[in-house]
């Protein structure tokens, strides 16, 4: 694959204005049924994960930061009583859906698209005040299916290798394609904003070294995608091309010597839909490419006769990007953001626990002795033969484990639940709610929330979503 050779010629076509053509004229009748429906889906998982997150530490502290620095609003703050202006509250609805590693992700163009484009829709319509259902359906399947593509057309997982937290990278045009959509932007205004978002993204994959702000990085990118929106509405112009330039252009400029082809962006809009490929994550609270590593403890641990005192080494093999991603040493004590991103931490649980799910990356838990003890016999290493296998195979994981008495046991995952060989359906994702749900909130509410997301073509306006979405929640770790 080689790099798009691009010229400067203003009449020129280009990725960005296909992709600004598309989202300005696509509309809710020209999106097949199952896509809708999916969509619905991938909201309400959305919803789900963003209310269990809402009380946790570090969203606390988020909430009282940008409330404290700029006021109330009209924008909604997830599982809180309190309203801030539309970008505070993107940024701070999508910290909370990426807020405990549950969400979705994209096998193929990584990035959590319901963190990056949900909040930019629902922050924005709510700023607007007058907008229904089919609206707030038709702006959210735009804003889930464009992020997902240009992660396609930039290499997917190839910027984690770099150090760029690829999702936060990519979830820009998400944001703003959703935002610019409640809008109703035209064609020139898209491009526009499409330019303005561009040139705010960013995202340091260092961020998964314990620090809060990994958290916050989807949220930037819905929050740049409701400034981006509005500004173009206004008529500010943002960089024209932005996405095909050589100098300073979008895929050029993060991409640098890697590999990158814009036609994965533009090739079969509105006949494939990226929106059903979106991966939902089982209620593994863990970083998605642990997964397969988490269902090869489960296949050791369920071993007749397995006894994890008796394991003198396991060695996890994954590929380049995935070992940069979550085969760091992590070290005690840790925090839920390391253990969660930690190859060695969610193997280690899992045997011990059979599980790694909330409670698994409570605070009490994760730097008991028991887990240190056996993350001190894990290690995680490239495995070139998974590394060969392509964009296909990049999400699987071997465990090669040595015992005390010299046997050895191989096991190898190479695609995990959720992922693109075997996907949630739609019942899932709604038992998957019900679960978060039932941790953060009462039934009830739980219950009419999922309702209204499931019938969102009927919802006659925006403020329904702003009643059930400001209900007070608790922390899934209170007493």
């Amino acid at each position: 694959m080689s790099k798009m050779q691009i010229t400067d010629d203003k009449a020129a076509p280009g990725a960005t204005r296909e992709l600004s053509r598309f989202l300005a004229n696509t509309t809710l009748a020209d999106m097949p049924q199952e896509v809708q429906v999916r969509a619905k889906h991938l909201i309400l998982d959305g919803f789900g994960c963003g209310l269990l997150s809402a009380k946790l530490d570090w969203s606390k502290r988020a909430v009282e930061t940008l409330h404290a620095l700029d006021g109330d609003g009209a924008a909604s703050v997830w599982g809180w009583k309190v309203k801030v202006p539309p970008m505070a509250a993107a940024l701070l609805n999508g910290t909370f859906i990426q807020g405990f590693e549950l969400d979705d992700y994209h096998p193929y163009g990584p990035l959590h698209s319901e963190a990056c484009a949900l909040p930019a829709v629902f922050g924005t319509a709510e700023h607007l005040c007058k907008v229904d259902g089919k609206r707030l359906l038709e702006s959210s399947v735009l804003g889930l299916e464009v992020g997902p593509r240009i992660g396609m057309a930039m290499g997917g997982l190839q910027l984690v290798s770099r150090g760029w937290h690829c999702g936060s990278v990519y979830g820009v045009l998400s944001g703003v394609a959703g935002a610019g959509k409640i809008r109703r932007l035209n064609e020139s205004q898209f491009e526009d904003a499409i330019g303005t978002a561009a040139t705010q993204a960013c995202g340091l994959m260092s961020a998964q070294f314990e620090a809060m702000v990994k958290r916050m990085h989807s949220g930037m990118s819905a929050r740049s995608g409701v400034l981006a929106a509005a500004l173009a509405d206004a008529g500010f112009t943002g960089i024209k091309r932005v996405l095909e330039r050589d100098f300073g252009g979008f895929a050029a400029t993060f991409c640098g010597v890697d590999p990158f082809d814009l036609t994965r962006l533009t090739d079969g809009l509105g006949e494939q839909w990226e929106v059903m490929r979106i991966a939902v994550k089982p209620a593994y609270s863990a970083m998605a490419g642990t997964h397969s590593a988490i269902e090869n403890a489960l296949k050791l641990r369920a071993l007749p006769g397995f006894n994890v005192d008796k394991v003198k080494e396991i060695r996890i093999g994954v590929t380049e990007a995935m070992l940069h991603h979550g085969g760091f040493k992590l070290e005690r004590p840790a925090t839920a953001i390391g253990a969660q991103m930690s190859h060695c931490y969610v193997v280690a649980v899992t045997l011990l626990d059979g599980s790694p799910t909330v409670p698994q990356f409570a605070p009490a838990r994760i730097n008991r002795d028991d887990v240190w003890q056996l993350i001190g016999r894990i290690h995680a290493f490239q495995d070139k033969d998974i590394d060969s296998r392509g964009e296909e195979g990049r999400w699987g994981t071997r465990l090669i484990v040595t015992y005390n008495d010299g046997r050895t046991e191989e096991i190898e995952t190479p695609f995990p639940k959720g992922g693109p060989k075997f996907p949630f359906s739609n019942e899932d994702i709604v038992e998957k709610y019900d679960r978060l749900a039932a941790l953060v909130m009462e039934t009830g509410h739980a219950r009419e929330l999922k309702d209204m997301v499931l019938g969102l073509e009927h919802c006659r306006d925006i403020g329904e979503f702003t009643r059930l979405l400001s209900v007070d929640v608790r922390s899934p770790f209170a007493d």
